[in-house]
């Protein structure tokens, strides 16, 4: 297995694509740490990597609150002796189908705020514990990208384009501690769109028309690259992104 003895947090591990990292990890041996907010998410998905045989431990915490979100890591290493991955993938709030002109303040700022802010809260939480035990790897997810036509999505892409900044700068303050960064640039999973969203049929036809393969990429697609990403298979990875947008983004 390829994350055998590894301990993973995901905080975001009630949703589609937490969810997905959550269970490709635990598929590949590591004892996985679910943090969120809503326990009856994160039960749900504890319950369908226990059934599979793995190993998951569910935390109540929110990723917004610093007091929290150190707390959690430092229970996690006490708990497990490490934390060699880390990755955040809750919501930043952001509010798309208004154009730029038509936002509020408040509605644009949101998702780069809260982005920047519970990505460098659990980036600094992880990587406290990584630089000491000389190991470890923060994956984020997202990435730059073309501006989506015929749909606005507000904030959405300057939020990941502040996470880019930080985790190169990440990369170059800790890979000397054996500590990794990457992120996984997707160009939209259709299967975590909402089906009350407006407009759900399509911004899928949207994200599908550009690929290269003809097709989006699955969550099962998201948690086997993250999987192989986090692993020692790919231990000269950092400062880098990994691209599983079947060709809509091109390199």
């Amino acid at each position: 297995m390829l994350l055998e003895g590894k301990n993973a947090v995901v905080y975001g591990a009630g949703g589609g694509i937490g969810g997905a990292f959550a269970r490709a990890f635990a598929e590949e041996g590591a004892r996985v740490f679910l943090a969120g907010r809503t326990r009856e998410k994160l039960d749900l998905v504890a319950d369908d990597i226990r059934a599979a045989s793995g190993t998951a431990d569910v935390a109540v915490v929110d990723a917004l609150d610093e007091k929290s979100v150190d707390a959690h890591a430092d229970a996690v290493v006490e708990a497990a002796g490490s934390l060699d991955i880390s990755v955040n993938v809750i919501s930043h709030g952001d509010v798309q189908g208004t154009p730029m002109v038509e936002m509020s303040l408040a509605d644009y700022e949101q998702p780069v705020v809260n982005g920047v802010r519970t990505t460098f809260l659990t980036m600094r939480a992880a990587g406290r514990h990584m630089k000491r035990q000389g190991s470890g790897v923060v994956l984020l997810f997202g990435g730059g990208g073309d501006p989506v036509r015929n749909h606005a999505v507000g904030g959405l892409q300057i939020g990941f384009a502040a996470l880019e900044a930080m985790r190169r700068q990440l990369a170059a303050e800790l890979g000397r501690h054996g500590v990794r960064t990457v992120t996984l640039r997707t160009g939209g999973v259709p299967e975590t769109i909402p089906a009350d969203f407006p407009g759900a049929e399509e911004l899928t036809a949207v994200l599908a028309e550009p690929t290269m393969l003809g097709r989006t990429a699955t969550l099962a697609d998201v948690g086997a690259v993250a999987a192989f990403v986090a692993s020692d298979r790919a231990r000269t990875m950092t400062a880098a992104t990994v691209n599983v947008s079947c060709g809509a983004l091109v390199d």
